[in-house]
Order: structure tokens, then sequence, then C-alpha cells
């Protein structure tokens, strides 16, 4: 299912690690549905979460969004639309760049796993089949640059962020993100608690092609809207939609 930003204001992050609604049509009105956690997430919740998902809303675009390789299978590249991974620059070297290798090492090392295909090896070099099987994967893959701002968040703690980037780190990340790293999107993410508009602004000036996210204690209409005019192309709800489905429907732009 391929992916029109210019269609997309609304993101649902879904936990497979959390209890879900038991109405899974609230999800009709949001634009995409983004599975992933870091606590208690597994190859077999996350399929059973992305299943429940298609049953109640099969229109919706699914993406998953792995903390660590273990969550990933051939069934699970398989099953959503695209994968996003997320490179935290203000957290530390392993959620930046070592955990990417890891998966990259992973498709080489355990390819019939991940892909159901092997890699022939042939010398030193994989064969071409095994290039086919990686690409195979890698056309799904959707790179993210991540700021993560709210430093007393599980999302901080887990990725070694230890402070905040000022509204001008923001804006040369920004900038870093689109021209150097080519990333097709940027996160800004204060993890339930609202960060307001500053952030958004800075960072918007300096995006053309890469679509800027925020995710972070919007529970309101208003919230969202004030996002939106900010810059935001679109903005990432997750906390109310298993906790309170009624205020979820309130974040809906």
């Amino acid at each position: 299912m391929a992916l029109s930003w210019g269609e997309i204001t609304h993101i649902t992050k879904v936990d497979p690690a959390k209890t879900l609604p038991q109405e899974l049509t609230v999800l009709r009105d949001t634009d995409l549905v983004m599975v992933g956690g870091s606590d208690n997430v597994t190859e077999a919740n996350t399929l059973e979460t992305v299943d429940r998902i298609r049953t109640s809303v099969p229109d919706i675009p699914i993406l998953q969004e792995p903390y660590s390789s273990g969550q990933i299978s051939k069934e699970t590249v398989k099953a959503v639309d695209y994968l996003s991974i997320p490179a935290v620059y203000n957290g530390d070297r392993d959620h930046f760049y070592t955990k990417h290798l890891s998966f990259f090492t992973s498709l080489t090392t355990k390819a019939e796993e991940i892909t159901g295909t092997g890699l022939p090896v042939v010398g030193d070099l994989i064969a071409s089949k095994g290039r086919d099987a990686v690409a195979d994967v890698a056309a799904k893959l959707l790179p993210e640059g991540y700021v993560i701002q709210n430093l007393d968040s599980k999302a901080a703690r887990v990725t070694g962020v230890e402070r905040r980037f000022s509204e001008d780190e923001i804006a040369g990340t920004a900038l870093a993100t689109e021209t150097f790293y080519q990333f097709p999107i940027m996160y800004i993410e204060y993890s339930g608690m609202y960060g307001g508009p500053s952030d958004v602004e800075a960072a918007a000036k300096f995006l053309d092609e890469t679509v800027l996210l925020y995710g972070g204690g919007i529970q309101s209409h208003e919230q969202a809207r004030e996002i939106l005019s900010a810059g935001a192309d679109a903005i990432v709800v997750g906390d109310c939609f298993h906790d309170d489905p009624a205020r979820f429907r309130r974040t809906i732009p």
C-alpha cells in the first residue's frame, strides 16, 4: 500500500504489548497506523496486533517501527506496508547507528529467517539472489531522523538521551536530515508530554522533501491544529488510543 504523505495528518502509534481497545474501528479516521514499542514487544504480538488492525480497518496503511531486529521476521515484513527505523540524534550511538548495522547484519546472516530466501555466498561476495532478497526488505524501509525532547520519558532513558536539543539545534538537525542524511522522515518526540509548536516551527522551515512528524501529549483537536499549523506534516498519537478512545477521537484534526 503506497503512502501519500500529502494525505496523512494523523498517525496512531499502537503498542503490541498494551491492551487494545475493544472496538478497533476507532482507527477508521486516522491516516496511518505505526506499530511498535520497546518493552515486551515480540514478533508474535506484533503479528497479532497487525492482523487485528487489518481485519478492522483494512484500508489503513500499517508501518512497523521495530525497537530491535528481534521484532522482525519474514512474517512481519510481509504483514506490514513499511518499516520505520529511527536514528536518535540526541541518544547514544547504539540508537543512532549500531542497531541499524545489527539489523542489516541480521539480513545477511539470517536471511532465511527474515526474508525467506537464503543468501548464497560466492567467495566473499553475496550473490545476486541474496542481494535481491535484502532489497525486498530494504524497499520497505523508511529511515527516521529522531529527536527525543522529554528527558523524563522512558524513550529518553532507553535511548541514552541526556539533554534536549535547543531550537537552533532542532533547525540544524532538520537541515542535516534532509540534505545530508536524506531521511524521508524527521520525528520530534515529546513522549507523553505536550511540547508545543516551537520545535516544530524551528524544524519546518528547513524541510521541503522530508516529512515532519510530531508526537507527544496531544489530547485535543486544538493541540492537533496548533502543531499542524506550526508546520508538522502529521501528528502521532499513542497513549490515549490505548487509554481513552473517546479522548483519542478528539485528537483527529
